[in-house]
């Protein structure tokens, strides 16, 4: 089978980038080793926190808004605070698989569920094709690598607490391969302040009907809960997670819930016998990860060398998207990093220069940081528009707004209005 585009990996960054590269005109083929869209996506649910209500808007004026407008359509709550974070919205994670599927199978994307990537075939230093675990080549002209950074189970066991069955699913459809990897590009792992490898997945579900009436209804009502947690049960962390935003004193001191459908607990993991000590807990369970009581998915094990442009490096027809572009943190930092990657493939594939968004866009801001980050010996740091030092920088170097008309203003003078929806 031939296309002019393979995106390897259906996460947020897989689906914006096939869904970009569909919109620019190319022949698309989307190959996920599971049966679900997108990816953490499906564990995850929440937008437009913080900085990521600037970055959504800067992808709208820049003619990228649909799967911000996906999500939106699907938000059980919009606007919500909760400690850290200002005017968040919480998509239904129950919906968005189907919702995404539909969205881009009306855009020309072929989907291929199942479809485990095992072997690169190169033409020297471009790829040509690749072949799945079923024994299906697929041959293209530009390839995205958004396979991500986290797992497989073996991974999961050297360096956190072993499998927890979390949304990854590797028993049932097979460990992460990287295709970056396959085609013998040397990758990163990410360290932890500790000296650790990687970063622990930063948050897991409870079914809500186990919980306590009162607490269901706060979650229902006003899409977040703030549970207080005795001194003697409190967990710390904190240092651990993949999501520094939410390295704050506030997730420790209190259980903080949000309403995405089940009750997401923003924790990587808490022992279920201190959990149902907790008032109001006393019948929790875990969704997913089902282990939630111990542990949780190791990321940011496998980060590509790239361009701003999101080319990898000494692989000219060969894009990244997602965790595999770098520290980046985030459904919003997916998407974005996957428009890109999409749009320049296409742009490969036709021959034009490569874009790089400027650094006057937080959009363009974030990819450049994590870039410079990838060049040193050790990737330490996480980037984020919704918190920790990225956010920080956001608001001290004025790229946080919350004004429409703001952001349209930057893009406009960037002469970037619209770019992405452009064929």
């Amino acid at each position: 089978m031939k296309y002019d585009v393979i995106v390897a990996g259906g996460g947020w960054g897989g689906c914006a980038a096939a869904l970009e590269a569909a919109v620019q005109g190319a022949s698309v083929v989307l190959l996920e080793r599971t049966d679900m869209l997108p990816g953490t996506g499906l564990a995850g649910g929440i937008m437009r926190n913080n900085g990521r209500f600037t970055a959504a808007e800067e992808m709208d004026a820049l003619g990228a808004g649909a799967l911000f407008a996906l999500t939106d359509s699907i938000s059980r709550h919009k606007n919500i605070d909760f400690p850290g974070h200002r005017h968040a919205w919480l998509y239904d994670v129950g919906k968005v698989s189907g919702v995404l599927e539909r969205t881009l199978a009306e855009s020309g994307v072929h989907i291929v569920y199942g479809s485990r990537i095992i072997k690169a075939e190169m033409d020297k230093e471009r790829l040509k094709a690749v072949i799945s675990a079923e024994g299906t080549r697929y041959e293209g002209k530009v390839f995205v690598d958004a396979t991500g950074t986290a797992g497989p189970m073996g991974e999961c066991a050297r360096y956190g607490n072993g499998c927890a069955a979390c949304v990854l699913r590797c028993p049932v459809f097979g460990g992460r391969v990287s295709l970056c990897g396959l085609a013998g590009v040397k990758e990163k792992a990410g360290r932890r302040e500790d000296g650790g490898t990687g970063a622990m997945s930063g948050s897991c579900k409870l079914m809500k009907e186990s919980l306590s009436a009162g607490i269901q209804k706060e979650l229902e009502e006003a899409g977040a809960a703030l549970v207080p947690v005795p001194d003697s049960l409190r967990e710390d962390h904190l240092s651990a997670k993949a999501c520094q935003q939410y390295a704050l004193p506030e997730f420790a001191r209190q259980l903080v819930l949000l309403d995405t459908g089940h009750a997401k607990l923003m924790a990587p993991w808490y022992p279920l016998r201190k959990l149902r000590c907790i008032p109001g807990m006393e019948n929790a369970r875990f969704e997913d990860p089902y282990a939630g009581g111990k542990g949780n998915s190791i990321r940011f094990l496998a980060m590509a060398p790239r361009e701003n442009t999101l080319q990898v490096k000494e692989r000219p027809n060969l894009f990244c998207a997602g965790e595999k572009a770098g520290p980046m943190v985030g459904h919003t930092e997916a998407i974005v990093t996957g428009t890109l990657a999409g749009f320049n493939a296409v742009r490969r594939l036709r021959g034009k220069s490569l874009l790089t968004l400027p650094g006057s866009l937080a959009c363009g801001d974030i990819i450049a940081c994590a870039g410079e980050a990838l060049e040193q010996e050790q990737v330490v740091g996480k980037y984020t528009f919704s918190g920790s030092a990225y956010w920080e920088r956001m608001q001290r170097m004025g790229l946080y707004t919350t004004s429409r008309e703001e952001v349209e203003k930057r893009v406009e003078e960037a002469g970037l209005t619209g770019i992405f929806a452009e064929k």
